[in-house]
């Protein structure tokens, strides 16, 4: 009895005829999958991400690089699907957008391994990156506007605006809850009237007083200025500050504050957030009280307090604002209060007397959130990897190297 009909046999011979891939094909099926899988592992798992300036230090440090993981507070959908693989929002080498508008999608989040916590290292859309500077999109497009003017930025540079998942990342420490009220008070934060935790590495300016000997500090102590004959201006982790107390040659060290209480800064570049000067006669050291918006909680809108939401109503939860006479229309209708759609962070740098933060550009919204800073697996200092690599900064946690 025959095993293989001729049917069979014509059909192995086809199998065996079939072509095969040529190396050209091999090495493009190869690298489609490589993209392919990288792509769902940076969007649905971690991401590679690196510290770009000082404004976390001394906890994170310039050329930090960390892995965010995406799953901590779950991952984002994105919001702006047509785009270029690995990419974020600008093309390499020869710059314009790496993504496309034709497509967008609303807010969604994949459940996570938990929630955003106070404290928490967080990396997330910048909230005013809607609009960004071509030529140095690091550069905040809106405080830069009102220092050079509005005039001088859009005829002298290309202006971008980008839709939320492709605002540039930042990361800072999430200081601030829904619901929380926030204060900062001569230069000190407190949240619902408690002092907020001092981290060992975070950074302030201290004033030092001396008795007319410059103090005896190792280099590691970051002297800002020389206000006088005896007096100094230091940026001091707060693990560094009982150091600096018990060098000799040095009377004091308290803590700087550049900006009294209800002194507005003279320069528009250091207004804060919400930059009216008329009814929030805040700064950086002296800030608030002011409470968080929380999803569904609802607030009495009035002439004096509408600069606090105005940007939340209109920009991040997608109404229509008119203000007239006194009155605000939403959405075609006239309004008294707003209910909160979406909860809202603070965010602000352990370096805080240089940290571009929550105090200038505001609330940032849920869903600006990118994910939770986890381990640095590589850092160098100012020198390059070959000669000033940080050993003991790699395969680190962030809660580890906060402490």
């Amino acid at each position: 009895m025959a095993l293989f009909t001729k049917k069979d046999t014509a059909a192995t011979d086809n199998k065996k005829a079939k072509p095969k891939k040529s190396v050209f094909r091999e090495w493009f099926d190869a690298a489609l999958f490589a993209i392919v899988a990288a792509t769902l592992i940076r969007t649905f798992f971690f991401e590679a991400y690196t510290i770009p300036s000082a404004s976390m230090e001394g906890t994170m440090l310039i050329h930090d690089y960390l892995f965010v993981s995406k799953l901590a507070y779950g991952p984002r959908v994105p919001m702006t699907p047509l785009a270029v693989p690995l990419v974020h929002n600008s093309m390499p080498i020869f710059g314009g957008k790496s993504y496309s508008d034709a497509v967008k999608w609303g807010y969604h989040r994949l459940p996570g391994f938990g929630h955003i916590e106070r404290n928490d290292v967080v990396v997330f859309n910048g909230p005013d990156g809607d609009s960004a500077i071509a030529e140095n999109p690091e550069k905040d497009y809106y405080q830069t506007c009102r220092v050079e003017g509005w005039s001088t930025i859009n005829s002298q540079f290309h202006v971008v605006t980008h839709p939320v998942d492709k605002k540039e990342n930042l990361i800072k420490r999430c200081v601030g809850m829904p619901g929380d009220v926030l204060e900062v008070k001569h230069a000190r934060v407190y949240i619902n009237g408690a002092p907020n935790v001092l981290f060992p590495h975070a950074k302030q300016y201290y004033i030092v007083q001396t008795n007319g000997m410059p103090p005896m500090v190792d280099d590691n102590i970051q002297l800002i200025q020389r206000l006088n004959q005896t007096t100094y201006v230091y940026n001091l982790e707060n693990c560094q500050v009982d150091v600096i107390k018990k060098a000799t040659n040095v009377v004091a060290a308290n803590l700087y504050e550049g900006d009294t209480l209800g002194q507005v800064p003279n320069h528009p570049g250091n207004w804060v957030y919400p930059l009216d000067t008329v009814n929030f006669k805040w700064n950086r050291d002296n800030y608030g009280p002011m409470t968080i918006p929380k999803e569904g909680v609802t607030v009495n809108l009035t002439p004096q307090n509408i600069a606090l939401y105005r940007r939340v109503i209109g920009n991040y939860e997608g109404n229509t604002l008119v203000e007239k006479d006194g009155k605000f229309i939403i959405n075609g209708k006239e309004a008294t209060s707003y209910t909160f759609k979406m909860d809202y962070y603070w965010m602000m740098g352990d370096n805080r007397h240089e940290s571009l933060d929550s105090r200038y550009w505001g609330f940032v919204p849920i869903d600006h959130v990118v994910g939770k800073a986890w381990f640095v697996w590589l850092s160098y200092g100012p020198e390059g990897m070959i000669k000033d690599m940080r050993w003991k900064r790699l395969l680190r946690g962030i809660h580890t190297l906060e402490q």
